[in-house]
């Protein structure tokens, strides 16, 4: 039998627009990353590195292939900019896992991650 959070968050899934979706998964993605900078000096810090990084970078990768599909409904200038800015998110994750003595180089990866995440929460202007 499954844990009754992950019988929650797959229900829960199932009734989100993508949008909530997207800035549900950048939550978690910024609150993993916050949970290790907040746990950096305990034994457990290199396993929460390892998952919060993990997690950031599929979240990440993922958005970075929808965003080169030539389908994509965004606008150009729009997916341009949030592939930049993934670029610059794989790059600050590698940094910290080559030099993981600075939990403060994750800051910025987390506030991009809920600033993402409170503007997909926000209604899209009408069209």
């Amino acid at each position: 039998m499954s844990d009754p959070r992950t019988a929650y968050e797959q229900q829960s899934k199932q009734f989100m627009s993508p949008r909530e979706l997207e800035a549900s998964v950048l939550t978690k993605a910024g609150l993993k990353l916050k949970q290790c900078q907040e746990k950096w000096n305990t034994p457990e810090r290199n396993a929460l590195l390892d998952e919060a990084i993990r997690y950031n970078q599929k979240v990440w990768s993922f958005f970075q292939s929808e965003l080169s599909m030539p389908d994509n409904p965004l606008p150009q200038k729009l997916r341009e900019d949030i592939l930049n800015l993934s670029l610059f998110i794989d790059k600050r994750l590698f940094e910290v896992l080559a030099f993981p003595n600075a939990p403060e180089r994750l800051t910025i990866v987390i506030d991009i991650n809920f600033n993402i995440a409170a503007g997909l929460r926000t209604k899209p202007p009408e069209e």
